[in-house]
């Protein structure tokens, strides 16, 4: 080591010799640094250097470690060295060690670029051979803080850990091949915030998209129900409404989404043309059969209506009423096929946006055609309009607004198709190119389609049937279908939300065959669900008839007090609804359709036979509430089969005790929360009156009772998610 150059000094320190002992003299290689030169006698700052400079004295002495057993220099066992069995070495046998820090030989072959951690370079034998606390560092990888700070926003390549199961299979003697040549110019590591950001900003807009969508499709029901009420005409409206939907999914829709999508997008990074010529393909296949479906449907139409409802088809004016409005909606079958698969194509090249926003343009050009309807002949309420006086005008204008907001939906998606470069010409080359053998592979979510709609075939003849016979307003079919779209979206909202970051933990869970993890997260998720529906459920319960007459009052009182008790019915049931959502994700995750499948054939049994004893048990005016009621049952037993299944999938054990007793707890601090919401919403309504005003005042100070006494329970039983959700709220306001 040489001495601090000092300019006003001279060149070196004056010839002292090291304090080691050793002369001064020019070593041989590899035998220590040489000392500089001898200074004039005159130079005062030459004289004895080494001995006053802090830094440099003392530098060569000896390490008296060097002389002891390796073990005796970690500190840890220092105590119990055994001295007597590690005598000193004879005199004269001593060798001197050689440097720590010598350059190691050059290696005679280059290293292979192959090898994913290769053995460093042989250091000289002596001290350093070992580290402390037994670390060789001929197996010891080193990296240096330089490295790691300059590389640490670059994201490379997982490296091949098994590569080595290659190297190891190779016939001894067999020349490897060469070598790939590295690039000399390599690329740019990408930013660290792209694909992370744009995952976010993906899954932002998919889930703003979906809850504008859902509200404005709240707010078209409420445009509906007051321009056509909740009686025979309003039924009659909503069964040819909901008849193209029903036919799209048990046709096409549900293979559509669960088969040729994927194929979709596997065509797209697997075809030399990404998939345009099979998207193609797909596109004009879709459109050749739902055309053909279409012209069947629009033809069989008043099979159709007999078939969703004898009610109405028994009635003769409700019969024309209906076929009417069915032969205007049955054409969206068409546009709702070409709006599903051109979102899908816009999907798998990264766009995703346009999927979940077109259908907000169909809510608004249905809201602005039923507006029109109002303002031409006034609400349900002032008009009694029905199937017998509800003009050919007006029937027209509802049916062709209905239709043109489907293809306004359909046709916004053309401009972000060609923005992404796609360009439609229809090919009819099916065959040899995969279609086929992707029919084959939609069997189970067919059957499992088919079993949910003849659930729904059966409750909506009931419900027709039974609001039909009770001769009063808000107990038939819309009315259900309402309450069933209110008590629907904090599912839509709150669970889906939770999952939505879930889902993926889960999934890479069950691909690892991790069935502890996929335990955890679906407890997780089951309990931090619950919080919010657990007491929203018993607010529908509380709440349900003031929320009902303040949503629908422009339909009358009647129909909205109706509406209110079917809400009421449906409530509890949200709790069951909520966690077959979440059961069900765990058998998607180990890609099981087919327990799902058997799974909804039990639920739609259970709500088929339990709705058909709610109609011929109860009274006509109360029996689409016990259907509503029977929803919920429904999906508690299917939860029961479904969480066995589960449990038995993951080995026994589901975290069962921990999910109980956390939705127990939420109950038991719901329930009093209700009944006293409950109770404050009835005075204020008997009070001020069941109209707008009086509704909105019960549902502001009844909701806000409700969660006061909810909250101040729930913090006494000490839930953890409460107070978990309770911190993550405030950590987000900064308080």
């Amino acid at each position: 080591m040489n001495a601090p150059y000092d300019g006003d000094r001279g060149q070196g320190a004056g010839g002292t010799e090291p304090s080691g002992g050793t002369p001064a003299a020019t070593p041989g290689p590899g035998q220590g640094p040489v000392p500089p030169p001898q200074q004039p006698a005159q130079d005062p700052y030459a004289q004895n250097q080494y001995a006053q400079d802090p830094y440099v004295q003392d530098a060569y002495t000896h390490d008296p470690y060097r002389a002891q057993d390796l073990s005796a220099q970690d500190p840890v066992t220092e105590a119990l060295y055994d001295r007597a069995a590690h005598p000193p070495p004879p005199p004269g046998t001593y060798q001197e060690p050689q440097p720590l820090y010598q350059q190691p030989a050059t290696p005679p072959h280059a290293p292979d670029p192959r090898v994913w951690a290769q053995t460093p370079a042989p250091e000289p034998d002596g001290p350093s051979r070992r580290l402390p606390y037994g670390d060789d560092a001929r197996t010891v990888q080193f990296t240096g803080v330089d490295d790691l700070v300059t590389r640490a926003g670059d994201e490379e390549p997982e490296p091949d850990a098994f590569a080595h199961l290659y190297r190891d299979q190779q016939t001894p003697g067999q020349v490897p091949p060469p070598a790939p040549e590295p690039n000399p110019m390599p690329a740019p590591a990408p930013k660290k915030s792209g694909r992370a950001s744009g995952l976010l900003k993906s899954s932002a807009v998919m889930a703003a998209g979906t809850l504008v969508s859902r509200l404005t499709g709240f707010v078209r029901s409420l445009v509906i129900t007051g321009a056509l009420g909740a009686a025979l005409l309003g039924d009659t409206f909503t069964v040819a409404y909901t008849l193209p939907t029903m036919i799209y999914i048990l046709t096409v829709g549900g293979g559509l989404n669960s088969v040729f999508v994927p194929q979709l997008v596997r065509s797209m990074k697997n075809d030399e043309d990404g998939g345009e010529a099979y998207a193609n393909r797909l596109l004009t296949l879709v459109m050749v059969a739902l055309g053909l479906i279409v012209a069947i449907a629009v033809f069989a139409a008043p099979l159709l209506i007999r078939l969703m409802s004898n009610t109405i088809a028994d009635d003769a004016a409700a019969n024309s009423v209906a076929v009417t409005f069915a032969r205007y909606c049955l054409p969206t079958i068409f546009f709702m096929g070409v709006h599903v698969v051109m979102g899908q194509i816009l999907n798998a090249r990264g766009k995703f946006g346009a999927m979940m926003w077109t259908p907000v343009l169909n809510n608004i050009v249905m809201i602005v055609t039923f507006g029109l309807f109002i303002w031409v002949y006034g609400t349900s309420a002032d008009s009694h309009m029905g199937v017998q006086t509800i003009p050919d005008d007006g029937i027209r204008l509802l049916g062709i607004g209905t239709l043109l907001g489907l293809v306004v939906q359909a046709l916004a998606m053309i401009p972000y198709l060609r923005e992404t470069g796609f360009r439609f010409r229809p090919r009819f080359d099916w065959k040899g190119h995969g279609l086929g053998k992707t029919v084959k592979l939609a069997k189970w979510t067919v059957l499992f389609v088919l079993a949910n709609q003849a659930g729904v075939l059966v409750v909506t003849q009931l419900a027709t049937a039974a609001g039909e016979e009770s001769g009063k307003d808000g107990a038939g079919f819309l009315a259900y279908s309402n309450a069933q779209l209110i008590w629907g979206m904090p599912q839509a909202i709150i669970t889906v939300s939770v999952m939505a970051a879930l889902l993926p933990r889960i999934s890479r869970a069950a691909h690892d065959n991790d069935p502890g993890a996929v335990r955890d997260d679906i407890s997780q998720g089951l309990r931090n669900s619950a919080v919010a529906i657990v007491p929203v459920a018993f607010a529908f319960l509380a709440l349900g008839v003031p929320m009902s007459t303040l949503l629908y009052a422009s339909s009358g009182l009647e129909a909205a007090r109706g509406m209110g008790f079917i809400l009421m019915a449906f409530g509890l049931g949200l709790i069951p609804y909520s966690v077959q959502y979440v059961v069900l994700r765990g058998f998607y995750a180990y890609e099981d359709t087919r327990t799902p499948f058997y799974n909804t054939v039990i639920v739609a049994a259970v709500n088929a036979a339990a709705s058909a004893a709610c109609y011929f048990v109860l009274p006509a005016q109360w029996a689409v509430v016990g259907m509503a009621a029977a929803y919920g049952l429904a999906y508690a037993v299917g939860v029961g089969v479904a969480w066995r299944r589960l449990r038995n999938r993951l080995g026994g054990d589901l975290d069962g005790a921990h999910v109980m007793r956390t939705y127990a707890r939420l109950c038991l601090a719901s329930l009093p929360a209700a009944i006293v919401a409950g109770a404050v919403g009835f005075g204020i309504l008997k009070a001020l009156g069941e109209d707008a005003l009086g509704s909105l005042v019960a549902l502001l100070v009844g909701g806000v009772t409700l969660l006061g006494v909810f909250f101040v329970a729930a913090k006494r039983m000490r839930i953890e998610e409460l107070n978990s959700m309770v911190g993550m709220v405030r950590g987000r306001l900064g308080r």
